[in-house]
């Protein structure tokens, strides 16, 4: 007798263990009504930029009728979003939440969670997608070039060594144009700037250039004009040293050039040609008198003074 109780028994574990792993499989296969579903991670209401607004983005496999709540990180009722709006089947729809609370007021910096509720449906689905309201401006603490003079030209750039308050994306602007946007960072880091302007893709004349670096976080806070940091940056194509060179006639000098330019052309007095590398030997005039040296590249020149003396 007891071996059958005992047979029973396990047959009744085997069954209801065959039916909870069939009901659970049947479970697997029945698709979610909402699928789909995108939300913003951070924005900050105050930005007056693309990020200003929280999208709430999601499809139904059925039509429905549904209402769209934000809710705390306790869960307390902050602002509905939408409530009774139809949606149709495959029908993608976003809806925004501009950071105000249902009286109207600006909900404080903090952690937010869409809620998603079908009429039709009877369920309310808390989605963990967490939205971040941040409206704090980054600050930038310090910003320095790494060195004062820029010789532009393909691949070279200058860098500039900044501080952030906290981690941001650097932004170097040439007044209002915005030059270079950096990449997430930690707040000490750098941004390299190649002498060119974005918008055209051309490169600056050479010349002095005021840099202001700003700070712009995920949320689209951006460091105001007024607290911008400011590095100065002299751009240049080529350049000589010495200026002024003093030699007897028909005797060698030698001149250093600066420049980016793989070759350069050069031209002193009836002489003329072309070289390459930083190091320009030439043979002085044999008439003495007061000369320009003047080195070519790309359309950019540099000028030396050269006074030739008699023998």
């Amino acid at each position: 007798m007891q071996r059958v109780l005992t047979t029973v028994t396990l047959l009744g574990l085997l069954v209801a263990t065959a039916a909870a792993f069939a009901i659970t499989e049947h479970l697997k296969l029945i698709k979610s009504p909402v699928y789909g579903t995108l939300v913003s991670k951070v924005f900050s209401p105050r930005c007056h930029c693309s990020t200003s607004t929280a999208a709430v983005r999601f499809r139904l496999r059925h039509p429905d009728k549904v209402t769209v709540t934000i809710v705390d990180s306790h869960h307390q009722h902050v602002a509905t979003v939408v409530t009774g709006f139809r949606m149709l089947p495959r029908h993608a729809h976003t809806f925004r939440w501009d950071g105000r609370t249902s009286s109207g007021q600006l909900a404080p910096d903090g952690v937010y969670y869409p809620w998603l509720h079908l009429e039709n449906g009877h369920h309310t689905y808390k989605f963990i997608n967490r939205i971040t309201l941040d409206t704090k401006v980054p600050a930038v603490l310090s910003a320095d070039a790494e060195k004062a003079v820029l010789f532009a030209g393909p691949g070279r750039s200058i860098a500039i060594r900044y501080a952030l308050s906290e981690p941001a994306h650097a932004v170097v602007y040439l007044g209002n144009q915005q030059l270079v946007v950096g990449r997430p960072t930690r707040t000490h880091s750098r941004i390299k700037w190649g002498g060119t302007i974005p918008s055209t893709g051309q490169a600056v004349p050479e010349g002095r250039y005021v840099l202001s670096i700003a700070a712009r976080d995920d949320a689209g806070n951006e460091t105001p004009r007024s607290a911008r940091k400011h590095v100065t940056v002299v751009v240049r194509y080529i350049d000589l040293a010495p200026k002024r060179i003093a030699v007897r006639a028909g005797k060698g000098l030698t001149v250093r050039v600066e420049t980016d330019a793989s070759r350069y052309k050069w031209r002193l007095g009836r002489q003329r040609g072309l070289r390459r590398g930083r190091l320009l030997h030439l043979r002085a005039p044999t008439t003495p008198g007061t000369y320009r040296l003047v080195v070519t590249e790309r359309g950019h020149s540099a000028t030396a003074l050269v006074r030739v003396r008699p023998k």
